[in-house]
């Protein structure tokens, strides 16, 4: 099958490589290179980086809605498009008459938005999955012709899910391709009814609040990590919390229950720091922490905000 592939994310790299492997990729459409790291060197995405190995032919435009990348990228009369973490909204001029799927990482309609894996975390769901859908003027609104679902484990980071979830997506896509195929492509129509929202996050959300309870903190903390984190300061030392897990436990909120452990009393119940990585430091386990640092029984554990 002639296919086009946007995006840039690292989120559809496994997909690209598979679709590089069983089908003629013949354009890969991309952000452009961005600047990054302190000295601002321009680096290609993950998805540009994937097709120069391949050798495809790749677009870099800053606006795909333009006549002339347009006119480009239909150009290529494919038999479908593939669109995972593209970063640019599609125009109906672009997409007029074009089988075009998007891989999102979520079960639509549940978790529409910019940021459905944070959120799933977040909010504490014991499950999340893929959804394969049309593309929709309306973000994330089109028919679901596929899923995969998976469990999210108690102290599954967002990090960990996202890329359990993109591993799962190839088989998800290459299924749907195939039954377009055979014309027998099946469509449900999402429930607006239970439709959320997973809006972008920013570092003002990485706040830590010890009021609340001990499950909501748990996954607060694993679905900001590893981006953009929830920092705190433990006897005097400034540490960002990469993993907690449910623990049992009494305090006044923000209260070191049991040091060597790392459990925190919330507003109720406790959560148990599991792994943190102190300012300057590489990530290590809490109890390898407290025996550098010595914290005590009955210390607070602050929120930072500006970290």
């Amino acid at each position: 099958m002639r296919l086009v592939f946007l995006g840039s994310g690292a989120f559809g790299v496994p997909t690209l490589r598979r679709l590089l492997a069983e089908h003629d990729v013949a354009l890969v459409v991309t952000q452009p290179d961005r600047p990054a790291g302190r000295g601002g060197t321009l680096r290609p995405t993950p998805i540009a980086a994937v097709a120069a190995e391949a050798g495809a032919r790749t677009l870099r435009p800053d606006r795909i809605n333009t006549p002339e990348i347009i006119e480009q990228v239909r150009g290529v009369d494919a038999d479908a498009w593939v669109v995972i973490a593209y970063g640019q909204k599609l125009g109906p001029s672009l997409l007029d008459g074009v089988f075009a799927v998007n891989l999102h990482a979520s079960l639509l309609p549940r978790w529409r938005g910019a940021a459905p894996i944070h959120h799933a975390v977040m909010s504490g769901d014991t499950e999340t999955g893929n959804s394969v859908i049309t593309l929709a003027q309306e973000m994330d609104a089109g028919d679901v012709l596929a899923t995969t679902t998976r469990p999210i484990e108690p102290t599954q980071t967002t990090g960990e899910l996202h890329d359990l979830l993109a591993e799962d997506g190839p088989d998800a896509v290459l299924g749907v391709l195939a039954a377009h195929a055979q014309a027998c492509v099946e469509r449900r129509v999402q429930d607006r009814a239970r439709v959320t929202l997973a809006s972008k996050l920013s570092r003002a959300d990485a706040v830590i609040d010890f009021e609340r309870t001990g499950e909501q903190c748990r996954a607060h903390i694993n679905g900001l990590s590893p981006w953009p984190g929830c920092a705190v300061e433990i006897a005097g030392t400034t540490v960002k919390l990469l993993r907690a897990g449910p623990a049992d436990g009494t305090g006044e909120p923000g209260e070191l229950i049991d040091a060597e452990q790392g459990v925190v009393a919330c507003g109720e119940g406790a959560v148990r720091l599991l792994e943190v990585q102190p300012s300057g430091k590489k990530p290590m386990a809490f109890a390898d922490f407290a025996r550098g640092r010595s914290p005590e029984s009955g210390a607070l554990v602050t929120a930072k905000k500006d970290a």
